[in-house]
């Protein structure tokens, strides 16, 4: 069998795993294994209760990596995340002791609880792979990726991410209330099958840096760049936006249409791709301004502005 299908037979099976716990969300976890192949960081942003962190954690569970999770706090401090250098009497040298973000997988588990010192200490990382303690520099294992939960900015005790950030996340998805017989499978399931523990590793972490690697190699028509390249203009001179979107934006979100690509089992981009995926990586990145978000939420205004974007940019043929 062609290296291609056993990749896609192997990202199927993946799928399937997740959607034994994610149940009635196709979409939520497609996209969150568009994340993953396009090798971003995910943000999942809901209401408690609706499998933020059951998502999270199955989606680690699913790779067979090193995983931790962390739950972040208003106490927590950089050092909590990254290390910290200690002096070892016996050798008389300062060591560095490594943090949960040194593994493969970090869950960061309500990361907007915690004070805006402790989320910046993810900058780094998230960025560029590495992480810098007393002028030095300590690499992360590969494949490395933060799957961070939050709950929306209006509730109590959260501290809002910054635009740097959440400039960082390749995606931001929500998940949802379920539909009622999605709920009532879950009620009837809830102590079987369905849970975060039944889920098994599909991938290695071998096999999903092949993957990642077959990503680059999706082919992306001239045309469908212009598209793109039309879309990211459009929000920075739409006239309801104060912020938009940037080149790494941009850069996003051709490596996700890529990702979604091969995920769909083509070896090619269409425009479906692009506008499919605008909304979860455009809609944290932008920042409406004052008069467009009067007479709702930020997100769903910038949701909305985005949705109108892509009924303004022509689709190519």
């Amino acid at each position: 069998m062609p290296a291609a299908a056993v990749g896609l037979s192997k990202l199927n099976e993946l799928e399937s795993a997740l959607g034994t716990v994610i149940r009635g969300k196709p979409e939520v976890v497609r996209l969150s294994l568009v994340c993953v192949l396009a090798r971003g960081h995910l943000l999942i942003e809901d209401v408690p209760g609706v499998g933020k962190t059951t998502l999270a954690h199955a989606l680690a569970r699913a790779v067979q990596c090193d995983f931790h999770r962390l739950q972040f706090t208003s106490d927590m401090l950089p050092s909590d995340v990254l290390g910290v250098t200690i002096y070892n009497a016996r050798t008389e040298e300062f060591e560095f002791k490594t943090g949960p973000i040194f593994t493969n997988f970090l869950l960061a588990d309500e990361i907007n609880r915690a004070t805006p010192k402790t989320q910046s200490a993810l900058l780094e990382a998230m960025n560029e792979m590495q992480v810098t303690m007393e002028s030095r520099s300590w690499p992360l294992a590969q494949p490395f990726m933060v799957v961070a939960t939050q709950n929306p900015v209006e509730h109590h005790g959260t501290y809002p991410l910054p635009e740097s950030q959440l400039d960082r996340f390749l995606m931001r998805i929500r998940i949802g209330y379920p539909a009622r017989e999605a709920e009532r499978e879950i009620l009837r399931n809830s102590d079987a099958a369905g849970s975060v523990e039944a889920v098994r590793p599909v991938l290695s972490a071998e096999e999903l840096l092949m993957l990642q690697a077959g990503v680059s190699r999706v082919t992306v028509d001239d045309a469908i760049v212009d598209y793109t390249l039309a879309i990211v203009e459009r929000t920075r001179s739409h006239e309801g936006l104060s912020l938009g979107v940037s080149p790494r934006g941009a850069q996003a979100l051709y490596r996700a249409a890529q990702a979604l690509a091969m995920i769909e089992g083509r070896d090619y981009v269409i425009p479906d791709d692009v506008k499919r995926l605008v909304i979860p990586v455009f809609a944290h990145r932008i920042a409406v301004n004052t008069r467009a978000a009067l007479s709702q939420r930020s997100a769903e205004a910038s949701e909305r502005i985005l949705q109108d974007i892509l009924t303004q940019v022509a689709v190519p043929l």
